[in-house]
C-alpha cells in the first residue's frame, strides 16, 4: 500500500560529498564549508543553509588513520626492499609524509562526511521539509 505523504526530494550524494570534499557548502557549492581548519560553519554564507546539524565525529579521523596506514605500509616496504635506507632517514621520511597526508586529507574526508550527512538528510538536515508533511 503507498504512503499517502510525500517523500521530500533526494538530494543527489556524490554532488555534495564532492562539493562538501572541496571544502564547499555541499548544497550550493559556493560558500566555504569549514571556519578554519576543522570547525563546521553553523551556516552558509552564500545560500543560508544551516550546516550545524552535522555528527561527523570520530569518522573523518578514523578514516584518514586507514588510509594513510594503508597507502604508507606497502610504500614503506617498497622503498625498503628497493633501496635498504637508514631506519632514520625511514623514520623521519615516513613520518613527515604520514603527518602532512593526514593533514591535507583530515578536512577532505569530514567535508564529505558532512555532505553526505546533508545529502541523506541524516541529523535534522532537512528536518524543515519533514515537518512539513
Amino acid at each position: 500500500m503507498p504512503h499517502s505523504h510525500s517523500l521530500p526530494e533526494d538530494r543527489p550524494v556524490r554532488p555534495a560529498m564532492l562539493r562538501a570534499a572541496a571544502r564547499h557548502c555541499p548544497a550550493c557549492g559556493k560558500g566555504a564549508l569549514f571556519d578554519g581548519y576543522l570547525t563546521v560553519r553553523s551556516k552558509c554564507a552564500s545560500c543560508g543553509e544551516e550546516l550545524h546539524h552535522h555528527r561527523a565525529d570520530d569518522g573523518p579521523a578514523y578514516l584518514t588513520i586507514l588510509l594513510v596506514s594503508h597507502l604508507g605500509a606497502p610504500l614503506l616496504l617498497a622503498v625498503y626492499m628497493a633501496w635498504r635506507p637508514s631506519a632514520m632517514s625511514m623514520l623521519v621520511g615516513f613520518g613527515l609524509g604520514a603527518v602532512v597526508l593526514s593533514l591535507a586529507l583530515l578536512p577532505m574526508i569530514k567535508g564529505a562526511f558532512v555532505g553526505f550527512q546533508w545529502a541523506r538528510r541524516m541529523h535534522g538536515f532537512g528536518a524543515a521539509q519533514q515537518a512539513v508533511r
